[in-house]
C-alpha cells in the first residue's frame, strides 16, 4: 500500500476558472495537473474564480464549475476564493502604480487598432496585436482632460517599469530559468474601459495573496509571465515559481477554448459519463478522438 506524501504547506497551488462559459476537457486537464502537482507533494490546492468581468460572468457557470470539479473527483482545500470580493486591492495597487507614473491613459478603441493592425503600424505578438504605443506619449494634463468626456483605458509602460526594475529573473519547471522581456506583449491593459482591473494585475496581486508557492498554467501563459514578474518587482511581491504545461489540441491543431464552441464538461457529465474515469484517461495520456496534447 502507497503511503501518502507527508503533508507540506509550503507547497501551494491554485486553478483560478474564469465563469464566463462552460468548462471544457483542456480545463479538465490544467485542474488535473494542478491538482496533481499539489496533492503529489503533500501540498494545498485552492480553487479561485476570476469573475472580475461582471458582464460575462454568470452564477450559473460558476455552478457547473464546481459541479464539473466534484464530478472529476477533484477536491479544492478550504473555501472558494473570489475575485470580485478583492477589487479594493486592487485599486490600491493600480493607485500605487499611477504615482509611480508606470501607467497612461489610452483611448484607442478597438475598431482603430484593427485599422492600426491592417495598415501595418501593429505587429502580432504571442497573446494577439501589440500595441503600438499610440497614447504613451500623450501629455499627461491633454490625457486627464481628455478622460473627462472620453472612455479610457490604462497601460503598463513596460520600458519605463523595466527600466525602473533592471533585468528579472523567474523559473519554470519545465522549461528551464527565464529572463524577463516584457516587449513581447507591450504595453498590456492593466484598467480596462469597462471593468475595474485587467487579468495581469489581478492574478498577480491574488498569486501573492493566496500564498501561492507554484503557478502551474498552460503554455498559453507563458509569454504573460514576463508581464506577472515586472508587476511582481513594481509592488514587491513574492515571485512563485512556474509549471507551464501542454495543452489539449483539436482537429485542427487548435487549442480547445470556449470562444470554438469546444465540447464542454457540463454536456458529457449530463450524457452520464463517468468524471472519474475521464481523469484516469487523461492522466495516461489517453484522449479522445481528434484530442491531441501540444508538443514541448
Amino acid at each position: 500500500m502507497t503511503s501518502s506524501p507527508q503533508l507540506n504547506r509550503d507547497i501551494v497551488v491554485r486553478f483560478a476558472p474564469s465563469p464566463n462559459g462552460l468548462l471544457h476537457l483542456g480545463h479538465a486537464y490544467a485542474a488535473m495537473v494542478a491538482h496533481d502537482f499539489a496533492r503529489e507533494r503533500g501540498g494545498r490546492f485552492l480553487l479561485r474564480i476570476e469573475d472580475i468581468d461582471s458582464a460575462r460572468s454568470r452564477p450559473e457557470f460558476v455552478e457547473a464549475i464546481l459541479a464539473d470539479l466534484r464530478w472529476l473527483g477533484l477536491a479544492w482545500d478550504g473555501d472558494v476564493i473570489f475575485q470580485s470580493d478583492r477589487f479594493e486591492s486592487y485599486a490600491r495597487a493600480i493607485d500605487r502604480l499611477k504615482a509611480m507614473g508606470v501607467l497612461y491613459r489610452c483611448f484607442c478603441t478597438r475598431s482603430s487598432m484593427r485599422l492600426a493592425q491592417e495598415a501595418g503600424s501593429q505587429i502580432d505578438g504571442p497573446d494577439g496585436p501589440i500595441y503600438a504605443g499610440t497614447c504613451r506619449h500623450l501629455d499627461p494634463d491633454f490625457a486627464a482632460e481628455r478622460a473627462r468626456s472620453e472612455p479610457h483605458s490604462w497601460r503598463l509602460d513596460v520600458a519605463k517599469a523595466a527600466a525602473m526594475t533592471g533585468p528579472l529573473e523567474w523559473r519554470d519547471e519545465r522549461h528551464g530559468q527565464q529572463v524577463t522581456c516584457g516587449e513581447e506583449l507591450g504595453d498590456v491593459i492593466i484598467v480596462p474601459k469597462d471593468t475595474p482591473v485587467a487579468y495581469h494585475l489581478a492574478v498577480t496581486l491574488d498569486d501573492a495573496r493566496d500564498g501561492i508557492s507554484h503557478v502551474v498554467r498552460g503554455d498559453d501563459l507563458f509569454a504573460s509571465t514576463d508581464i506577472h514578474r515586472l508587476l511582481q518587482a513594481l509592488l514587491d511581491l513574492p515571485t512563485p515559481i512556474y509549471l507551464h504545461h501542454p495543452l489539449l489540441l483539436d482537429e485542427s491543431g487548435s487549442k480547445l477554448s470556449k470562444s470554438r464552441d469546444s465540447a464542454s464538461l457540463s454536456v458529457l457529465r449530463q450524457k452520464g459519463r463517468d468524471g472519474y474515469a475521464l481523469l484516469q484517461d487523461l492522466r495516461r495520456g489517453i484522449f479522445p478522438v481528434g484530442i491531441s496534447l501540444s508538443k514541448a
